[in-house]
């Protein structure tokens, strides 16, 4: 879904889609939606949604136990490990590194031209094989920002993209 937003919503650029993505929202994302993929052609709509569609959720219903206003939770190399997150993207220039977080430190970096169609595996030991080579690591200009995993309200197709 992510390959797509980039490559349509965004017009390719990497700025906007983080300036969406991570400095756009308060706290963090509950479900990203198909909002998400305005402007893809329908047939890719469908391929990633299998015709279903939902809106994306922002994490502003929290309800901290001391009454406070919520904060965001700044996930970095440190912090990943204590944390319920089971994967990191990090937008690059040239690509999206894919982290299964309980796995790996780093992953492999998939081109933003890759065809969002692409069956990727949802094994966090695919994506940290020796068959792909994860891409050199470095700290992203924004630290990744994200929220622990919230079951799913409702079925949605199981295939990452």
């Amino acid at each position: 879904m992510l390959l797509a937003a980039f490559q349509h919503k965004f017009g390719r650029d990497v700025e906007a889609m983080a300036q969406h993505l991570v400095d756009g929202v308060t706290v963090g994302w509950d479900e990203l939606g198909t909002d998400l993929l305005d402007g893809a052609p329908h047939e890719v709509v469908s391929a990633l949604t299998g015709g279903q569609q939902w809106a994306s959720s922002t994490l502003d219903h929290l309800i901290t136990p001391d009454g406070s206003p919520p904060a965001r939770m700044a996930v970095t190399e440190e912090t990943a490990p204590d944390q319920d997150v089971q994967w990191g993207y990090i937008l690059r220039p040239h690509g999206i590194e894919v982290i299964p977080v309980p796995h790996a430190e780093a992953g492999p970096v998939i081109g933003w031209d890759t065809d969002p169609r692409t069956a990727f595996s949802n094994h966090p030991g695919h994506w940290s094989s020796p068959v792909l080579t994860p891409g050199p690591f470095a700290r992203a200009v924004r630290p990744l920002r994200s929220a622990p995993a919230a079951a799913p309200a409702e079925s949605r197709p199981a295939a990452r993209r």
